[in-house]
């Protein structure tokens, strides 16, 4: 078993948001290799999403991001399990940074799921769950959600979303 030290542990908490002891036993498991912990959180964050997603989401938050000079917006609502998360700021945060992926990314889908049959897309442009991140583009907007998911420990669902841009 390697030893970790405290500093370590800190660094990769304040990097990920995960529990102490999940980072702990992340970085005791990739050797004291913080990138490797980082991917062990983000493999496990996505285990963790897959046993919630059968969960029901009926709170959740509506958010909205008007960019500046006031010519393109977008509006988004995000599902949660209680109420209690949904007034979390980390889950409005989730939801703010959604609407602006949404305003700045222009995507025509939530999913590939949703995308018409015979509607050829690249989903890296088409659809938002699919797109990078625009704030880190190392992940999709589903490993963003799957991350929430694991960190807050209740199914969150991205429902719908509208892009208004001034004459369009």
């Amino acid at each position: 078993m390697v030893e970790v030290s405290l500093e370590a542990i800190k660094g990769l908490r304040e990097q990920t948001s995960a529990g102490i002891m999940d980072c702990k036993n992340a970085l005791q498991a990739a050797g004291g290799d913080v990138a490797k912990a980082v991917e062990l959180l983000r493999q496990r964050g996505l285990t963790i999403a897959a046993k919630k997603s059968d969960r029901d989401t009926l709170d959740g938050v509506v958010d909205c991001y008007i960019h500046a000079g006031n010519r393109i917006g977008a509006i988004v609502e995000v599902n949660c399990e209680t109420d209690f998360v949904a007034r979390t700021p980390e889950f409005k945060e989730l939801v703010h940074n959604l609407a602006m992926q949404v305003a700045a990314m222009a995507p025509r889908y939530l999913d590939n799921e949703a995308v018409p049959e015979g509607d050829a897309v690249n989903s890296e442009e088409a659809c938002l769950m699919e797109q990078p991140f625009i704030k880190d583009p190392s992940q999709t907007i589903r490993d963003l959600v799957n991350d929430a998911v694991a960190r807050m420990g209740e199914n969150i669902r991205v429902r719908r979303f509208e892009r208004f841009v001034l004459g369009e």
